[in-house]
């Protein structure tokens, strides 16, 4: 019998520590250890335990923020978050953009072909679009009439976006400016992520399927989702059975569940990095073969059964 390779992998993440968690997940010889800690907010914090930890696992998540978005072909920096990594020379730091857009893709694929959902036709919010390019675009090939709310939640501007072609002139426009700003700005880190926020419910209202960062879906949504389905990740207990008490019918995760919770892709892709003993993030081609190789499904759950 093959003797397992023990490695450690933790995910340091601006959200709230309320939401830590552990698991083990088996991925070939490696056995992976897995740990999630927020620092509620706190970006000196996340640095400093960002920089404890170098040299002392075998991959770094970074959650609760991305490293980088695309626009236009380009790759834009958040300064802060590169700032959080700036003390980590030895140990990869993944923020889990290099695997979701894979594995996304993947999933509304596998989705249609089994036979779960027909998105031709179905109205779909994608509550923020540009860190989940991927999706979207996977989406609308798909046949779906997608919403993205990247104005409506990230910018507090109440502009829908229809289509991909807007979502990119805007994302060209734009990324220049907000990768600058501080990241409590954009997305809701620490304890704002346990808070809800009124006033744009009515964007969720009439949409058969919700999509994206669960932050995001957490922090607007309205108390009844009648009937609708879920597509995110980072889901508790707890945000199983708030969604279940809304009326969701269905919630799928794109990363499987561990432990009662699916964590964020940033950890799912640091467990990938560290099975392969890679230096850095893998290559697209890569991970599809490694999702394949270890058959790393998505979660379903029927929430009114």
């Amino acid at each position: 019998m093959e003797q397992r390779s023990q490695k450690r992998v933790v995910s340091v993440s601006l959200g709230s520590s309320s939401r830590d968690s552990r698991a083990t997940l088996v991925l070939g010889s490696a056995e992976l250890c897995i740990e999630r800690r927020g620092t509620d907010g706190d970006k000196a914090a996340a640095a400093a335990l960002l920089s404890s930890l170098d040299g002392k696992v075998a991959a770094l998540g970074l959650g609760g923020t991305d490293l980088y978005v695309w626009a236009g072909g380009r790759r834009y920096t958040f300064r802060e978050s590169a700032k959080l990594i700036a003390g980590v020379r030895r140990t990869p730091v993944v923020d889990g953009s290099g695997l979701k857009n894979s594995l996304e893709r993947r999933l509304v694929a596998s989705l249609q072909q089994r036979g779960i959902i027909d998105f031709a036709g179905k109205k779909v919010l994608l509550v923020c679009a540009v860190d989940r390019f991927g999706l979207a675009e996977a989406l609308t090939a798909a046949g779906a009439r997608l919403t993205c709310g990247d104005l409506i939640f990230g910018l507090d501007l109440p502009i829908p976006i229809r289509s991909l072609k807007t979502l990119s002139s805007w994302a060209r426009i734009l990324a220049p400016f907000v990768t600058r700003l501080p990241l409590n700005w954009l997305y809701p880190t620490g304890k704002e992520q346990e808070r809800r926020q009124r006033g744009r419910e009515k964007y969720f209202r009439q949409q058969d399927i919700i999509a994206g960062d669960f932050h995001y879906i957490k922090k607007f949504m309205p108390d009844e989702l009648p009937g609708a389905t879920v597509i995110t990740n980072t889901v508790t207990a707890a945000d199983r059975e708030l969604l279940r008490q809304a009326g969701a019918k269905l919630l799928i995760t794109a990363t499987p569940n561990l432990n009662g919770r699916s964590f964020g892709t940033n950890v799912l892709e640091a467990c990938l990095v560290a099975a392969e003993g890679a230096a850095g993030p893998l290559t697209a081609e890569r991970y599809l073969e490694l999702l394949d190789q270890y058959k790393i499904e998505a979660s379903l759950n029927y929430l009114q059964q």
